[in-house]
């Protein structure tokens, strides 16, 4: 296992992390969510992901009693805050309450005294700004959050965060959690030509979009009853005939190389310098051993020309 630094940090992650939407605390189960788990940390995968939206909390509360069992300095772990945990009007987004009380929460949880990674979730456009940073820089100086991050923000947004918390001497934003894949790009563009002026490294969700990448869809109209497709309606949508047929051709340069498709797509991901890591998703402990052997995986100019042309 490759491991890379997160923005102008010392700290330093896994290029292969393992994430817990849509699978620990309910999806996944909870035998198989462990194993996958501890096997990553077996493989030197040491950043783990979570929310406290995941299952309502439930998701916290598997990866938290695993990782209990390793080192607390050992491991790099993530969590959350934005998203609804409660029907009232304050059981949502970025203001000081909301910060302050599911930073706790999530801690109760987790069984820990602190998290490495707090995110944003989402952008709040009903909350100043400066309170949401306020908020998250005296969680940095009570010890509760070592490094805050944002995901799914736009570049302008991320911009106008480091210039308050410059201004104000805050503790900055060094991490972002975008999606990001061969199928969706958007980052590119803004995200990563901004992260990597700001010093903010990209932990990219997503980067199999939802499997699809890994080669397990032969059609639109043959959609194993397993996987996440015949589950969510929303990951059916977003599989083609077209990119099934992309894939397919992706799937000969990967075997070119000896590798999986899925292997393909992350080494292709990771020959960014800004993104620091790959944020998998596993429901079986064997998906972790395959997904974590893309680190290291350096693609070729010509490799990555070829994949171009697949992909235009």
């Amino acid at each position: 296992m490759q491991y890379r630094k997160m923005g102008r940090t010392g700290l330093k992650v896994s290029e292969i992390s393992l994430g817990s939407w849509l699978t620990y605390g309910g999806y996944v189960e909870q035998e198989n969510a462990v194993q996958s788990i501890r096997t990553a940390y077996d493989l030197g995968i040491n950043f783990f992901d979570t929310a406290n939206v995941y299952e309502r909390g439930a998701a916290e509360k598997v990866v938290g009693q695993t990782l209990r069992d390793y080192p607390r300095e050992s491991y790099v772990l993530a969590t959350k805050v934005f998203w609804p945990m409660g029907d009232g009007p304050n059981d949502r987004g970025l203001s000081r309450k909301h910060i302050i009380e599911q930073c706790n929460a999530s801690l109760k949880r987790l069984g820990l005294d602190y998290v490495d990674i707090y995110y944003c979730h989402r952008f709040d456009p009903e909350t100043p700004l400066e309170e949401t940073l306020r908020a998250l820089d005296d969680l940095v100086n009570q010890g509760k959050v070592l490094y805050v991050g944002v995901s799914e923000w736009t570049a302008a947004q991320m911009v106008e965060a480091r210039g308050i918390s410059e201004r104000l001497l805050l503790d900055p934003i060094v991490v972002s959690q975008p999606v990001y894949n061969m199928f969706n790009r958007y980052i590119e563009k803004e995200v990563i030509p901004v992260g990597t002026e700001k010093g903010i490294s990209q932990v990219v969700f997503s980067p199999l979009a939802q499997g699809l990448l890994t080669g397990k869809y032969q059609s639109v109209n043959d959609i194993p009853a397993e996987s996440r497709a015949a589950k969510l309606e929303w990951v059916r949508k977003g599989i083609t005939e077209q990119k099934i047929d992309q894939v397919k051709q992706l799937g000969a340069i990967a075997k070119e190389l000896d590798i999986t498709i899925g292997q393909l797509a992350l080494a292709w991901i990771l020959r960014q310098p800004n993104v620091a890591s790959a944020l998998v998703g596993a429901s079986r402990p064997e998906q972790v051993v395959e997904n974590a052997k893309a680190s290291g995986v350096a693609l070729s100019d010509d490799v990555i020309a070829q994949i171009e042309t697949i992909l235009a």
